[in-house]
């Protein structure tokens, strides 16, 4: 992974704020879209040439008063703006490797007893361990799988999100920052080494240095044999791990097809 994370994020976050937003006329000229780096040091307090050292990682210890500053002009909300702070704290020289992933067996046993698709993730959004409900629901969710891999290299896929674009790019956000502490984690380098090679929406993705807070939410999918399903989603964090539920609302068309889901899976 890059030695100059603070650097590329801030470039990064920079070339998708336009002069509008920032409140400046773009005039005629402007070769462009973003902003330049002398308007982020002029609105934010700083010198042209200490955002420079910034950007091209010269000066990678800013003080929390110029990282908030530069968070105002880049409009980052609360997840990016913690996010950008994360990238200047100060990292240890060494860092301990990161443990095997085990799933504990009660986790096993709430997966057998919970009757809504559920499963168990790592760290990179390996698919751990999953119930049989889960399965029917998608392939992708049986373990040894990888939810990224899977949403940006499995045509399927596509077809399985009713919004594949939005879902994409919320997964590829989601990871970025669940590994903001851990980028040089051998199976984290692996995975976006793969990706970038393999998938340009990745690639694009990835460039836009998105950071989104991992959470539960609604999303519609389309199953090949009970149709379209809208249905809730949590995740839970249990020992280092995420448990992930997806159920629907108590009553309805979306509950029916979920039992009937579960009865082909049960047969």
């Amino acid at each position: 992974m890059s030695t100059n994370r603070l650097g590329e994020y801030l470039r990064a976050r920079r070339e998708l704020v336009t002069p509008e937003q920032a409140g400046i006329q773009p005039g005629a000229r402007r070769r462009v879209s973003g902003l330049r780096r002398e308007e982020v040091a002029l609105l934010a307090g700083i010198s042209a040439d200490y955002y420079l050292r910034l950007e091209r990682g010269r000066d990678k210890n800013p003080s929390p008063q110029v990282l908030e500053a530069l968070a105002r002009v880049l409009h980052l909300d609360e997840v990016e703006s913690r996010y950008l702070l994360g990238l200047a704290a100060p990292r240890p020289r060494s860092r301990p490797r990161a443990r095997a992933e085990h799933v504990p067996a009660r986790l096993h046993h709430l997966l057998a007893a919970v009757g809504v698709p559920a499963f168990v993730e790592g760290r990179a959004f390996d698919v751990l361990a999953a119930n049989a409900l889960a399965t029917a629901l998608s392939p992708r969710l049986r373990p040894g799988q990888n939810r990224l891999r899977s949403m940006l290299l499995d045509p399927e896929e596509r077809e399985f999100h009713a919004d594949w674009e939005r879902s994409a790019a919320s997964l590829v956000a989601a990871f970025r920052q669940t590994i903001g502490d851990a980028p040089d984690d051998a199976r984290v380098v692996g995975l976006v080494g793969e990706l970038t090679l393999s998938s340009a929406r990745f690639r694009s993705l990835w460039a836009r240095h998105d950071v989104r807070q991992l959470r539960g939410g609604t999303t519609t999918v389309r199953h090949p044999v009970v149709g379209e399903l809208t249905l809730h989603r949590d995740k839970l964090p249990v020992d280092g791990l995420l448990l992930v539920l997806y159920y629907p609302d108590e009553a309805g068309e979306n509950a029916e097809k979920l039992r009937l889901l579960a009865s082909l899976a049960a047969s």
